[in-house]
This record gives C-alpha cells, sequence and structure tokens, in this order.
C-alpha cells in the first residue's frame, strides 16, 4: 500500500544508506539542473567520479555555477564540468538551454536528472510567464526542459545502443498530497493547471500542500511520459525519485517557529545532502544491465534504492484520471511556448 506514516518516515530516515552505485559512463553525457548546491551538486560529484564525456552543471546563476565547477574539480579532480545558465522559472531560459545544446552539436545525452526546484513559499509569487513560481520551477519548467531535450536522448540510444534516463527529483511527501481535498475546486476547473497556479489556491490551500502537490504531479509526469514513449523509443526509461528528508538549503526562506521547526527536525531526522545525492544517482544509474530492474524502473516511483509503490491516490482511479487531465494540459501550454513540442510529440510519443 502507498502510504507514509510517521513510523515509516522515521524508519526511512534512521536506516543504513546504501553506498553509492557507480557505473562507468566514459563517453556519456550527464545534466543535472539545480547542480550549484545541495542535492544537485553532490550527485553531480558523485557522476564526476564514474568519467563522463561531459557534465553539465545547469544553474540560474553563472558566478554560483563557476564555483561549484572549481569545488567539484578540487574534490573529485574532474576537470570537465561545464555550467550552463538555466532558469526553470522561466520558459524563455528552458529554450535558449535547448538551443544551445543543439549550437553546440546536440550530439550525445545518457543522463537527465531534474532536480531544480524551490520549496513552499510564503508570499505568492508569480512569473513573467504568468504561473505561480512553484508550479512553474517544480513542474512546468522541468517538464518542457525535458521535451526539448528527449529527441537527443532517443539518437543516442539508437547511436549507441544505450538506455538513457530522465529523472525528476519528486518527494515522499507526495504520499500526503491529492486532488481530492482543498485543491479538488482548483482542479476541477476547465484548467487545472490555472486553477493550481492561482492566487485564490495559494490563500487558501495550506503552504506545504504547494509543494507537496507539485510533488506529485512530478510522479505524473514521469508515468505519462514513459507511458507515451513505449514502443516508439523502448529504450528510454524515464522515472520520479525521492532522495529523502535531508540538511539542504531548501528551506532557507523559512522564518519565525517554522523556521526552528525545521532546524529541530534536520537536527533529529536528516540524512546529510551526500546521502540524498546518492538517491539521485541510484534513480540514474542503479539496475543498470538488468533487463528486469531496468523495466521496473520504466515509469517508476524510486525510493532509498528501490522501484516502490507511489502514493494510493496517485495509483486510485480518480488518481489517474486526474494525470491523464494534467498531462494533455499541461502538453497544450507547452506546444504554445515552443513549437518544437508539437513535433516532439508527434514524432516520438504516442497516444
Amino acid at each position: 500500500m502507498g502510504h507514509l506514516t510517521l513510523w515509516r518516515f522515521i524508519r526511512e530516515q534512521y536506516q543504513t544508506i546504501k553506498p553509492v552505485e557507480t557505473v562507468d559512463l566514459t563517453g556519456q553525457t550527464v545534466i543535472v539542473t539545480g547542480a550549484n548546491n545541495g542535492l544537485g551538486f553532490e550527485a553531480a560529484k558523485h557522476f564526476a567520479r564514474m568519467n563522463p564525456e561531459r557534465l553539465i552543471l545547469a544553474c540560474r546563476n553563472q558566478e554560483k555555477g563557476n564555483e561549484a565547477v572549481s569545488k567539484l574539480s578540487q574534490e573529485t579532480g574532474y576537470t570537465r564540468a561545464q555550467v550552463w545558465i538555466l532558469d526553470l522559472a522561466s520558459f524563455a531560459s528552458v529554450r535558449e538551454f535547448a538551443d544551445r545544446f543543439e549550437r553546440e552539436g546536440g550530439g550525445r545525452l545518457d543522463i537527465l536528472v531534474e532536480n531544480a526546484g524551490i520549496s513552499s513559499q510564503t508570499t505568492y509569487q508569480q512569473t513573467g510567464d504568468g504561473y505561480s513560481s512553484i508550479l512553474q520551477t517544480n513542474v512546468l519548467g522541468p517538464s518542457l526542459h525535458a521535451l526539448l531535450l528527449l529527441p537527443y536522448m532517443v539518437q543516442t540510444a539508437e547511436k549507441h545502443g544505450t538506455k538513457p534516463r530522465v529523472v525528476f527529483v519528486s518527494s515522499d511527501t507526495h504520499y500526503w498530497a491529492s486532488f481530492d481535498g482543498k485543491s479538488k475546486k482548483f482542479v476541477d476547473q476547465p484548467n487545472m493547471i490555472e486553477g493550481l497556479s492561482s492566487r485564490e489556491y495559494f490563500d487558501k490551500v495550506p503552504m506545504d500542500y504547494h509543494y507537496f502537490d507539485s510533488k506529485l504531479l512530478n510522479v505524473f509526469f514521469a508515468r505519462a511520459l514513459q507511458a507515451r514513449i513505449g514502443a516508439k523509443t523502448p529504450s528510454i526509461i524515464v522515472n520520479a525519485v525521492n532522495p529523502g528528508y535531508c540538511y539542504s538549503g531548501f528551506r532557507r526562506s523559512f522564518t519565525g517557529v517554522r523556521a526552528i521547526f525545521d532546524w529541530l527536525m534536520e537536527k533529529l531526522l536528516a540524512m546529510t545532502t551526500e546521502e540524498g545525492g546518492r538517491q539521485l544517482v541510484w534513480a540514474a544509474v542503479g539496475g543498470s544491465g538488468s533487463t528486469g530492474e531496468e523495466e521496473k524502473l520504466k515509469g517508476g516511483y524510486v525510493s532509498f534504492g528501490e522501484v516502490v509503490e507511489p502514493s494510493d491516490y496517485s495509483v486510485s482511479e480518480e488518481g489517474l484520471k486526474m494525470e491523464e487531465k494534467y498531462w494533455n494540459q499541461q502538453l497544450e501550454i507547452l506546444k504554445g511556448r515552443d513549437s518544437r513540442v508539437k513535433h516532439i510529440v508527434d514524432r516520438y510519443l504516442q497516444d
């Protein structure tokens, strides 16, 4: 059963964390978003030690990205890491990233880790594209980014006989999300994404659930994308991963009592950021070479180095209907933001 009880949460946090999974990435290209700090940086360091031909750290800030590359080089000895600018809260920035990949020759893309994201916010913030910051950064931006880069992953699979992976960083908090409570009126609107992005949703749904809902949408998108890749591109593996509760600057915007509560939670329960980074790496390379494990990973929800059942709501009749609605409505939005999306969907995906 897909439940996250308090006991299960505590048990998972105190378990012995598996060593980092390692494979030989010689000749391969890896992209990690949000890689200048936190989980993304720790995952990037692990990848660096596997010797990829290219390791791209996708960051919002050039200076911070450069600092991350320098630190990564010092700690791993790897010298081919690159900083590429990417702000997932801007569709224009996502498009420019894909344009740059094409301008620089495209080529191999073996691992794409959509890690960048933000936590629940105390004030309503809207992007220049007209969506709430948390929805665009955590959901819409990563989805567009992955779709625009999908053709290169397909070409990589065909040319090199490999099985490229797309990893969306979700969370075990998705177990606490559903669209049959206070969120229901917003997803029942003709356009559920506009509903979930609205000021009214921000004001009427408890703050933490904005984040929980976005992580559920990550699970939906990974599963829906995998289902539609299907027979057309059978070698591509898409999954969603839970990094666990880790030390992170992710909650740095919290103040007052909430900040004190989260500080205490981290002291009592949090894994190290490096241990959280291992979870992203396992979703990206774990089970490689094992047909059975790779099949389980397709569309799977990964937690602590294994594929587990996602939330009961996500696999319920209502949840599956919501996933279908979300997929269709998000595609229409993304097609309107970049004309390449329609071509990619028509060529590489199936209904």
